[in-house]
């Protein structure tokens, strides 16, 4: 059965009406198509301005002239025509979300979530949901692309079987996935990176310094369980209120059928063996998910390049064999055609990817975002702080590049050879300043509309509320930004006082 709900009207606080006035702002933008179609038109003609008048930077990687592209010259409209199509192809989050939407899609189509949820409902308290989720979005970090594919809309369903409005777990899993990103008790590959652009920037300084890609560790262990408190205080704080309740279809605690019953035991089942067979391929020291050199579980390993297809494999195979069990696929053509509904509901964000490639290519071939950083950096170094003032000033401009650049390694890659060195003559250990770049280069993560992910979680929002637009997300993903980033800073300033290491052999201070 299913019930209608109704929203009850509370006395809106200073910040809920902050809230609502971005979020009004935010939905008088055009469609996202459209958005994404006039910005890239925008950068074209500010290329072509900007190569008119010479604008021009020094890179501090190799100091080459980086200058200004024009997209309207006859080169630049070639490259504009010969590579749309590469742009498009190429565009890295849509081969991770297609592949991973076949076994998600067929999980949801054969009716494995639902009733997974359903018995969640039944068997999980109300009141350690939403830490959960939580929880998995900041550690599931360490999955790269998997986590802000999967999660969200899995939270948002989930939530809903609890009666919560299902915008109220999209938008908690995509912040705390995004907005938490350096956050985890994992190292991963975004550990790896920094730690590589890092030792490039301090060799210049010291050039036998060796980057180790846990030397941020203790910090960011304790940043997860941090940021899961704020994050789950601003969910209940913020988020809930907002949105009220659904006022949707909402999924009923009923009673679970005796098939459904048995598709979920062997859905189970097989989600256990296919654990297994994952662990016999890491516990080993030669598991074959290994480095088959280093025995690594993370450095260039075969898990961690593999982790788009061993997710999509995760929901794939129980997908399939509750629809065996619960006779929801009882044929190939029931499968095929439940697969080929699960992506067909992507169509709108496939053409949505088609803008958004472009705009982001033209951004990235007229140069101007490798010049907007370089210029800032140089700015920020000539302001001369030291100390918190300084750390706080980084951090927020690096926050706010992240607006326009979402590429974590590529503005590390520009920004580590200034910043790193810089801080180094101050008396900052590198791998402090990696750690404050890396809160940047985090919390705003979920408000930008450069980062690829925004547009799929649009489109999973609009198949709760077709009403819904960009500013309706950004005003409900706004608080997590500023929270994370406000509690994130403070977190620094007493690690700092305190004097603790932020990692192995990673003390605050060169000094020390």
């Amino acid at each position: 059965m299913s019930k209608k709900s109704t929203s009850v009207k509370t006395k809106s606080s200073f910040f809920d009406r902050i809230l609502n006035r971005i979020e009004i702002v935010g939905n008088k933008l055009p469609d996202p198509i459209v958005l994404f179609a006039m910005i890239a038109l925008a950068i074209i003609i500010i290329s072509a301005l900007a190569s008119f008048f010479g604008v021009s930077a020094i890179s501090p990687v190799d100091g080459d002239k980086i200058v200004a592209k024009n997209l309207l010259s006859k080169e630049g409209i070639l490259e504009q025509l010969t590579g749309m199509v590469k742009n498009f192809s190429d565009f890295p989050p849509l081969g991770a979300v297609l592949v991973i939407m076949l076994g998600v899609g067929l999980a949801d189509e054969s009716g494995y979530f639902k009733t997974l949820m359903r018995r969640a409902v039944l068997s999980t308290p109300k009141k350690i949901i939403i830490p959960m989720i939580i929880l998995i979005a900041i550690i599931g970090n360490v999955a790269g692309d998997a986590t802000q594919v999967v999660l969200p809309p899995l939270a948002a369903t989930i939530l809903m079987s609890f009666g919560y409005h299902p915008f109220v777990g999209l938008i908690a899993a995509y912040a705390s996935t995004l907005g938490a990103f350096s956050a985890n008790i994992l190292i991963g590959m975004t550990d790896t990176l920094a730690a590589g652009f890092t030792e490039i920037g301090a060799r210049t300084v010291d050039p036998t310094f060796v980057g180790n890609p846990a030397m941020n560790y203790y910090f960011i262990a304790v940043s997860t369980v941090f940021l899961l408190a704020v994050g789950t205080w601003v969910t209940y704080k913020f988020t809930i209120p907002r949105f009220g309740a659904f006022e949707g279809e909402i999924i009923e605690n009923e009673a679970i059928t005796s098939l459904e019953k048995k598709g979920l035991r062997w859905a189970n089942i097989s989600v256990a063996v296919v654990v297994a067979i994952l662990l016999v391929g890491v516990i080993p020291v030669n598991g074959w998910l290994r480095n088959a050199e280093t025995g690594s579980i993370i450095q260039d390993s075969p898990l961690m390049a593999s982790v788009v297809p061993l997710v999509m494999i995760l929901f794939l195979v129980p997908g399939i064999f509750y629809g065996i069990g619960a006779r929801t696929i009882r044929s190939s053509k029931d499968f095929a055609q439940q697969i080929g509904r699960a992506i067909s509901s992507m169509g709108p964000y496939i053409v949505l990817v088609f803008v958004s490639a472009q705009m982001l290519a033209y951004f990235n071939a007229s140069n101007l975002g490798a010049i907007l950083s370089i210029k800032g950096a140089n700015l920020l170094d000539s302001v001369g702080f030291k100390g918190i003032p300084l750390f706080v000033s980084f951090i927020l401009f690096v926050a706010v590049i992240n607006l326009l650049i979402g590429s974590a390694s590529a503005k590390w890659a520009i920004l580590a050879p200034i910043f790193v060195p810089m801080f180094m003559y101050l008396d900052y250990h590198p791998a402090f300043t990696q750690m404050m770049y890396r809160i940047g280069d985090s919390i705003t993560n979920p408000i930008t509309p450069m980062f690829p992910y925004l547009v799929l979680i649009l489109a999973f929002a609009q198949k709760f509320d077709k009403k819904a637009g960009l500013g309706t997300l950004i005003a409900g993903l706004f608080p997590y930004s500023v929270f994370y980033g406000i509690f994130w800073i403070i977190l620094l300033i007493v690690w700092y006082l305190l004097g603790i290491p932020v990692g192995p052999d990673a003390s605050i201070f060169l000094s020390k």
